[in-house]
């Protein structure tokens, strides 16, 4: 609660500090004497709901809807020894991060994969795929898991979460503003918004879009290495790296759109493809472990 109660004031602070400063500089001022009576406080509030209302609500259905997405199925009561082993080692783990245990499920997919999700850390859900633990030994498979515990452990998804809404805020805040301008100054609507207010603000938004997915992707591989470090803390070094490089040697498929970013790898990619990448490259990540001391 403290990660959460920290990072929302920090970013209520940065609504009042822009706040103050448009109109310490005049913006407010400047508007108005090109007949541009916008309420840039009303306009920061109605951003800031819509974009972190949005986001929260992704995160407080986020296990329902990997459940959905991927046909994961629940270990309610372990059917076998490698669920039995499956969930006994998420509860040994989960109690070594300190964390409440986590829902334990297996979703049917050919390519191996895992990940967590959850907006509790004491009430996450884990679910790795049949591909693999059909394609790893169960010390990479321990590895894995490790490393989906550590998301879980570190707040990974509700930071995200958070992320995702102060971005969002000022993507819908910005993208008014420029309408707002465009259409006041530029064409000169005296009254109401105009067509080229709802144009200008779309395409504003989508280019505005475009550059608040590089820093929430480049958020989310930078907590990758923190979990694989986290997942070398909790299962060992060699084996969280011997699993990285069975997943380097594997056809990894990434999870569908919403969950890219909580499986244990992703899409490979270069050059401008690389901003937009919600894993580092598996390489790099094996690197960071074995620079690990």
């Amino acid at each position: 609660m403290k990660r959460i109660a920290l990072f929302l004031a920090t970013n209520l602070a940065i609504i009042v500090v822009l706040s103050i400063t448009l109109r310490l500089l005049g913006f407010e001022r400047i508007l108005d004497e090109q007949g541009v009576n916008l309420d840039l406080n009303s306009l920061l509030m109605f951003a800031a709901v819509f974009g972190f209302g949005g986001s929260f609500i992704s995160l407080a259905i986020s296990k329902w809807t990997a459940k959905r997405m991927t046909g994961a199925k629940v270990i309610e009561q372990p059917g076998n020894e490698v669920e039995r082993w499956l969930v006994e080692t998420v509860r040994r783990q989960a109690q070594q991060a300190g964390i409440g245990m986590p829902e334990v499920a297996i979703f049917d997919a050919p390519e191996p994969n895992a990940f967590a999700t959850g907006m509790n850390r004491n009430a996450a859900l884990v679910a790795v795929s049949t591909g693999l633990l059909r394609a790893m030994n169960p010390d990479e498979v321990e590895a894995v898991l490790a490393h989906e515990v550590s998301h879980v452990a570190n707040g990974d998804m509700v930071t995200l979460a958070l992320i995702q809404g102060v971005v969002n805020t000022f993507v819908i805040f910005l993208s008014r503003v420029i309408g707002h301008l465009v259409d006041r100054v530029v064409f000169k609507t005296e009254r109401g918004h105009g067509p080229a207010f709802w144009i200008t603000a779309i395409i504003a938004e989508l280019l505005l879009g475009i550059l608040a997915s590089m820093i929430v992707m480049w958020f989310s591989r930078r907590r990758e290495f923190s979990a694989d470090a986290g997942g070398a803390s909790l299962a060992g070094r060699q084996k969280m790296i011997c699993a990285l490089e069975r997943l380097a040697g594997s056809r990894t498929e990434p999870l569908p759109d919403k969950m890219a970013a909580f499986g244990i790898a992703g899409l490979r990619g270069a050059g401008i493809k690389r901003l937009f990448m919600t894993h580092p490259p598996l390489e790099e990540r094996i690197a960071a472990l074995r620079g690990m001391r």
